[in-house]
């Protein structure tokens, strides 16, 4: 341990020294004695723990490592990795692979002006922004404030913060650009009333750089402290009611849909408005967030230098807007599978009710296709459609199938762990309850559609051998559907982890069927379809475009759920692999089948515990594989980065063993969610009339123009003698705050960009 510390002392040493000609391989050196093992939190922190020690002891070395990295990175291009780095990108994403794949056979020339290269070359390990990340955030705090730049050095601070003022008056107009565009204004025509937000947010972008650089007196290369620092809380306000509108924008998507392209763009426009933010904070530390701001930057340059050429980080980024795309709309007749009281826990068990009545003549219908001789093709058709419309029928009849998880689940499940849904610790708490109430609205439907399909399967056999004197199968036939439900000496398992992911895969159909119904307008377009209106009279014509719209999303999703349970084991034949799948409600309809045709001689109770078995971990198989894929695209679509999984599973675990009737039997306390009504419906809030007319503060639209009231004073004005109208003229400049200058000279200033020094030649990276 001493000798790394007399290692850092050595680096930091040659630091302070070459701090007017800085050279990245002594920052290099710095970095890799830092470096520890991708996931080593502990070392990580007490490595840096180690620095901050060196820097308090010897302030000196902190002053040299500021002036060194300015001067380094002064030399490099600066606006684009503000206004680029971290932000998702305008191609498409062919565009994008056809880029990555002529990267592979030739490589794309380096930008050797580009801060991300150097970053790229000072972080060479792959996981580095890994290591970045684990720092602890009260030692990255301690070590910013350590790392400052002496008063001799401000001209290198004043070129770094013209800069950053640069890039926010670009970043500004990218936000009108994306907030204005057509494509956008389209989606959400209301959005017009609105614009104004983004042009205020321009123009407070505008005079907040201009008057920070003058109060600074940036332009004389110099960073003077005023005595009253420029106050960015108007631009802050801007941006917030930007958040407001994409915020409401995301609210309506239910009801509207949304393509890839304008998820990518509201994307794009969020991740905008943040770094509009990061900035901001960057030179203005009004509400002390500087620090964290350069740490959120710092980690966010080294993970784009590493995944930049990454097929899994694009593969990644586009399924992240997938899956978001997915989540955000939920049904809105559809199937609900959370139910937070006992009147939810009714209505599950009345809607499962309903859905194993249907499974159990579907198991029989499936059974008695066996009988068909039937080609593999055939064979796959006739059970799709078995599967597919017996589902389809279930919904229309308001039933359900057990254990699906459908995008709503997801979307509730991200709306409790998302970043803006409170503190770590009460997420966790949040997330552990919901998931005990969805285990428990999962332990309902099962016992609904089993306790069901079982007699009514039973009742079928009976029937049968009662009109028939030929048995519905015979006893190697009954012995192989039970063989089939051995969880020991079969793959019953295995297949019923398939179907898990076909549970889930529903469910992602059906948010995507829900939102190409809402976002193509489905239910008008049939209402105006010019044979239809011949056929039908108004009244039809109009419920059946509502049902279309509303059910689209399940009616598809369960029809192609049915597809998939009805083909699997047809492919594996094909392909000659063993695939096929076992969910849990027609495992127990094949169950009472099979111990009713099977021979005596052969049933025990050996055979008719384990095959109960089986049936019984079919569905925990069922429901674990479908519920973690839910969870595990609801923390990708919120971009919610989620480590606690051993303490959320100990929280679940405990609450078992402490209440352990809560899995099985509604509380008598019930959970709230921000989210999700007691029926498991998702609640979108509706922004109220009155607060939409009010997206900008009045010190705004004053910026934008004079008031009719103000009008009318100004008129009068113009006939007062010069004393008078000059003393109108001081009280309206009063009012609005005192800017420096008039609003209308304001807003006929050019956009002042700072005409920054050319960057010298950066030195060149070694290979």
């Amino acid at each position: 341990m001493l000798t790394d510390t007399s290692d850092l002392e050595q680096i930091l040493q040659r630091i302070t020294m070459l701090q007017e000609l800085p050279e990245p391989e002594s920052l290099k050196r710095l970095i890799d004695a830092l470096r520890v093992a991708d996931g080593n939190n502990e070392s990580a922190d007490a490595k840096i723990d180690e620095l901050i020690e060196i820097l308090r002891t010897n302030p000196e070395y902190g002053a040299g490592l500021a002036a060194f990295i300015l001067r380094l990175i002064n030399k490099y291009r600066q606006i684009t990795l503000y206004t680029d780095t971290g932000i998702a990108s305008d191609q498409s994403f062919s565009s994008s692979v056809s880029r990555l794949i002529s990267h592979r056979f030739l490589p794309l020339l380096p930008e050797e002006d580009s801060v991300v290269e150097l970053a790229n070359y000072l972080f060479d390990k792959r996981s580095d922004w890994r290591w970045v990340e684990s720092i602890s955030e009260e030692r990255w705090d301690e070590l910013v404030q350590l790392i400052r730049p002496d008063e001799k050095d401000l001209s290198l601070v004043a070129q770094a913060k013209n800069s950053i003022l640069n890039a926010i008056v670009v970043l500004s107009y990218r936000i009108s650009g994306i907030g204005l565009h057509p494509e956008l204004m389209n989606f959400y025509p209301e959005l017009l009333n609105y614009s104004a937000a983004f042009v205020a947010q321009n123009q407070e972008a505008i005079l907040f750089v201009n008057q920070y650089r003058q109060a600074h007196e940036l332009d004389l290369m110099t960073d003077v402290m005023p005595e009253n620092d420029i106050d960015p809380a108007p631009l802050m306000v801007m941006v917030e009611q930007c958040e407001d509108i994409v915020d409401t924008l995301r609210k309506r998507v239910y009801k509207t849909g949304i393509s890839i392209r304008l998820t990518n763009m509201l994307a794009r426009l969020e991740q905008s408005l943040q770094r509009m933010r990061t900035l901001v904070e960057l030179v203005s530390d009004a509400e002390h967030k500087r620090d964290q701001a350069v740490v959120d930057l710092t980690v966010e340059v080294v993970q784009t230098a590493k995944t930049r050429y990454s097929f899994g980080s694009l593969i990644e980024s586009n399924t992240r807007l997938l899956s978001r795309k997915v989540t955000e709309n939920a049904s809105r007749v559809g199937e609900h599978y959370i139910s937070t009281d006992s009147t939810g826990y009714r209505k599950m068990y009345q809607k499962a009710a309903i859905g194993g009545l249907f499974i159990g003549f579907m198991a029989t219908l499936k059974t008695l296709a066996y009988h068909l001789a039937l080609a593999p093709i055939g064979r796959a058709f006739v059970n799709s459609m078995i599967y597919g419309l017996g589902f389809v029928f279930i919904h229309i009849a308001r039933g359900t199938v057990a254990t699906k998880q459908p995008a709503m689940t997801a979307a509730a499940i991200a709306s409790t762990i998302s970043e803006s849904s409170g503190k770590k610790t009460q997420q966790l708490t949040k997330l552990s309850e919901l998931i005990v109430d969805i285990l428990r609205t999962q332990f309902v439907a099962i016992l609904g559609n089993i306790s069901v399909a079982m007699p009514v399967a039973l009742l079928i056999a009976m029937a049968w051998s009662y009109f028939q004197p030929m048995p519905m199968i015979d006893g190697a036939q009954a012995a192989k559907l039970l063989h089939e439900l051995d969880p020991i000496r079969s793959l019953a398992l295995p297949h019923a982890a398939i179907a898990g992911v076909f549970l889930f895969v529903s469910g992602l159909i059906a948010g995507y069927y829900d939102n190409l119904a809402a976002y193509n307008k489905i239910g008008e377009r049939i209402r105006r379809h010019w044979l239809l209106i011949r056929l039908m009279p108004k009244r039809w014509l109009d419920k059946l475009g509502g049902f279309v719209e509303a059910n689209l999303g399940a009616i598809m999703g369960n029809f192609i759920f049915g597809c998939f349970l009805g083909s699997t084991a047809t492919v594996g034949y094909m392909l000659g692999l063993p695939l096929d799948i076992r969910h849990i409600a027609f495992a127990s309809a094949n169950f009472v089948h099979g111990l009713y045709y099977l021979s005596p001689e052969h049933l025990t109770w050996q055979v008719i515990t384990l095959s109960f078995i089986g049936v019984l971990l079919i569905g925990f198989v069922n429901l674990m594989v479908s519920f973690s894929l839910a969870l595990m695209v609801a923390l990708r679509s919120k971009e919610v980065k989620f480590m606690e999984w051993k303490r959320l599973y100990s929280m679940v675990v405990g609450h078992f063993f402490a209440r352990p009737l809560d899995f099985f039997w509604p509380r008598k306390q019930t959970v709230k969610y921000a989210k999700i009504n007691s029926f498991g419906e998702m609640i979108f809030e509706e922004a109220s009339p009155a607060k939409e007319t009010r997206f900008f503060s009045d010190s705004i639209v004053r910026r934008l123009g004079r008031k009719p009231k103000e009008k009318e004073e100004a008129e009068k004005a113009d006939n007062q003698p010069e004393d008078i109208r000059e003393a109108i003229e001081a009280y309206h400049n009063d009012e609005l705050d005192n800017p420096p200058k008039s609003v209308d000279d304001a807003e006929d200033d050019e956009v002042a960009i700072n005409p920054l020094p050319k960057p010298a030649n950066p030195p060149k990276l070694p290979k």
